[in-house]
């Protein structure tokens, strides 16, 4: 049985190809919902529930970013959580939208001496938390998300993207 019902839009053509981006995506995300249900008890519903992933520009990002966030730059992740839900707590059926534009992750990657593909790992994972009710905006909040963040990339094979970095997620 599939963990997630992984919905997937490309909107810029520098992206790998819809088949490829749903491949990486069901096995990262997968990697996360198993670490989560298994590791941290997280309980998912019954029938996988719907993510969707949008692959886009800078450009695209960064109107969203104005309209929704109030920031009129680009970003390299945004999330948006179809309900309310509390860490730990039962998601609904639709989790929501993780956003991501592709020059910003190919630039942060390059800047951090990453691949582009352990960048995006990295930023899915990031994404997908919000959603399911994890933030970052005050200390305690931030070393909680980023040891979950750690340690799912961890169960992939990458390192902690946060150690010797200055490179945080943006709140």
């Amino acid at each position: 049985m599939a963990e997630l019902d992984i919905q997937i839009s490309v909107e810029d053509i520098g992206w790998p190809g819809e088949e490829t981006l749903l491949s990486f995506c069901e096995r990262v995300l997968g990697a996360a919902v198993v670490y989560l249900r298994d590791s941290e008890k997280q309980p998912f519903p019954t029938m996988p529930p719907e993510v969707s992933l949008v692959f886009t520009d800078d450009a695209s990002i960064q109107d969203i970013n104005a309209e929704w966030r109030g920031k009129d730059k680009a970003t390299n992740v945004l999330s948006f959580p179809a309900f309310p839900v509390q860490p730990g707590k039962m998601p609904g059926p639709m989790l929501g939208d993780i956003i991501i534009a592709r020059e910003t992750v190919e630039r942060e990657a390059g800047e951090l001496e990453k691949s582009f593909d352990d960048h995006l790992t990295h930023l899915l994972v990031h994404g997908f938390l919000h959603l399911l009710g994890y933030d970052h905006m005050n200390s305690a909040e931030a070393e909680t998300m980023e040891g979950l963040e750690t340690r799912i990339l961890a169960q992939l094979g990458l390192s902690d993207p946060y150690e010797g970095q200055d490179l945080k997620m943006e709140p």
